[in-house]
């Protein structure tokens, strides 16, 4: 599989539509990233792709532009799909693509995930929309009932392929795929690769291009990493001594079980701070407003479980808090992810006691191993009076 090489230096370059410049210079994007110089001109040419990128670098973008420019306005039927492994991505991919879309009249986006009311999701199918945003289990849902029908797809997208095979989703992903027509493209976008991404490939892909992006200067992540050695009665102590500095204006802290997300949230709440919970017990609908105002800038702190980890696109997360250590390692990757976006520079913190510090020599041996590893800054060591102690990753 060869890689694209000609890299088109701008977006001017990329024989794009009138409508696609005047949305991308709209939302700010001056240069495209790497990402988007390699996939965009490969997926206009209909070739299907096996991309492997880091966390926020612009994929949404890279395999949007491309959907949108081929999209048949008068064709009434489902032409694009991107299927996302958790509803909040396939919020964030349908918002994106949305703005995307803004001066091209006619195009039509839905978005079908779990925990929202079916019956509004229908009426959003019967205003024929050309491309449609998904979880597996929903869009399967919907074909079942009859309330979709894929014989006109052209593409389909697996944004985060290997976290959704990974979630148990092959036998959707399979099924969902066998129903669409033979020589449609077939994208896929991953921060890793595994068994289940290379069979799907080697299954239902077409002579692949691979593109790979390597963590470069420009699209690396610029987040200093810090553990803070504490004790488990001392996390919330360590928390709140991180918050009182009032260095960081927008936070996220995430935590690995419900019970503990709503626990910590509360015990902020009783401090004075202005902070909210996202978990797999709260209602779409009250998930959904919660990460719009948070976007929107309107409360300071965020806690939450992992499901929220790979569909937050907030740009301007100043530090990223481990209350408590993921059982995967690459979810680790995925929380301080969401800080250091948009060339910004970001910071993370890991409340480690003694007996987690085993697990968090596995989470570094994985990130030193990787292909495409984080950019480490030095930070600053000190240990005044009762203030944690810093350990630079």
């Amino acid at each position: 599989m060869q890689e694209y090489e000609n890299l088109p230096g701008s977006f001017e370059e990329m024989d794009l539509s009138a409508e696609i410049l005047k949305a991308v210079r709209e939302l700010g994007y001056v240069e495209p990233s790497t990402i988007q110089k390699k996939t965009i001109p490969l997926m206009m040419s209909g070739a299907d792709i096996n991309a492997i990128a880091p966390t926020g670098t612009g994929k949404t973008c890279a395999f949007g532009i491309p959907m949108l420019e081929y999209v048949q306005l008068q064709d009434e039927r489902v032409q694009e799909i991107v299927l996302a492994p958790t509803r909040e991505l396939a919020l964030q991919i349908a918002e994106e693509l949305t703005k995307l879309a803004k001066f091209i009249r006619g195009c039509r986006i839905a978005v079908l995930y779990g925990g929202q009311a079916i019956s509004k999701q229908i009426s959003a199918l019967n205003r024929k929309p050309q491309i449609v945003v998904a979880t597996p289990g929903r869009l399967l849902d919907h074909m079942e009932r009859g309330n979709i029908r894929l014989q006109a797809v052209h593409t389909m997208v697996l944004d985060e392929a290997d976290e959704m095979l990974n979630m148990g989703f092959v036998k959707d992903v399979t099924k969902i795929i066998e129903r669409t027509p033979s020589d449609r493209q077939l994208v896929l976008f991953s921060a890793t690769t595994n068994q289940d991404v290379l069979t799907i490939a080697w299954k239902y892909q077409h002579d692949p291009v691979e593109v790979t992006v390597e963590a470069t200067k420009e699209d690396r992540p610029q987040i200093t990493q810090y553990v803070i050695n504490t004790e488990t009665g001392r996390k919330m102590d360590d928390l709140l001594y991180l918050l009182d500095s009032d260095e960081y204006q927008r936070v996220m802290v995430f935590c690995d079980t419900k019970f503990m997300t709503d626990r910590v949230t509360s015990q902020l709440k009783k401090q004075g701070y202005d902070a909210r919970c996202i978990h797999g017990d709260i209602r779409q609908s009250v998930r959904n407003e919660t990460m719009n105002d948070f976007k929107r800038g309107k409360f300071p702190v965020l806690v939450a479980t992992d499901v929220a980890a790979r569909g937050i696109d907030v740009d301007d997360v100043e530090a990223v808090i481990n209350f408590e250590l993921p059982n995967e390692n690459e979810y680790y990757l995925h929380r301080i992810g969401r800080t250091g976006r948009a060339h910004k520079h970001g910071v993370s913190f890991s409340l480690i006691t003694f007996q987690e510090s085993v697990r968090m020599e596995e989470i570094l041996r994985y990130m030193i191993a990787r292909p495409t590893p984080l950019h480490f800054k030095e930070g600053v060591l000190r240990n005044e009076d009762e203030s944690p102690f810093f350990d630079n990753i």
